[in-house]
């Protein structure tokens, strides 16, 4: 994982930036992007984000909420706060990447499921086949083409309509 370190303090940055070396972090960090987002000090690891800041918590809390921040901590910040702050961040970076993967991994389920259900029921309208048979008929065209059965589904349903 990198991070990139903006402080607008050079002392913290380089603290900041011995003790994520000294954890294992990737050291390409990124020099000062100063008052980045009208926070004094940002960290983002490319997989996940973690925003610290000294000017109103509240007001912090809030611009991080809205933009997906994972993780937040207020300066003056002690050492052992940060990387659990870090692998916290990443572990919900990672949660999210993982309910997103599966949402649409059934989104494309649903959809080849509509395309195979409507091509099944064109079937049973234009050759008065049961619903059985129709599937039958789909499952073995896919097999002999050796396509997806939503392709055969979908290459049907543009044929017939």
């Amino acid at each position: 994982m990198r991070i990139l370190v903006a402080e607008d303090e050079t002392i913290i940055r380089l603290d900041l930036r011995a003790l994520l070396e000294h954890a294992g972090f990737d050291d390409s960090f990124a020099e000062p992007l100063v008052r980045a987002v009208g926070l004094d000090f940002f960290v983002r690891a490319l997989d996940g984000e973690i925003d610290l800041g000294d000017v109103d918590p509240r007001f912090n809390m809030q611009r991080a909420a809205e933009a997906g921040v994972f993780g937040y901590l207020v300066k003056p910040f002690r050492e052992q706060d940060l990387l659990p702050a870090i692998r916290t961040a990443r572990a919900r970076h990672e949660e999210l990447t993982a309910l997103r993967e599966e949402a649409e991994s059934l989104a494309e389920a649903l959809a080849a499921r509509k395309a195979i259900e409507r091509a099944k029921g064109l079937l049973m309208e234009k050759e008065g086949l049961s619903e059985q048979d129709a599937f039958a008929r789909l499952r073995k065209a896919s097999q002999i083409s050796g396509r997806p059965l939503k392709v055969v589904a979908e290459a049907l349903i543009a044929t017939f309509e």
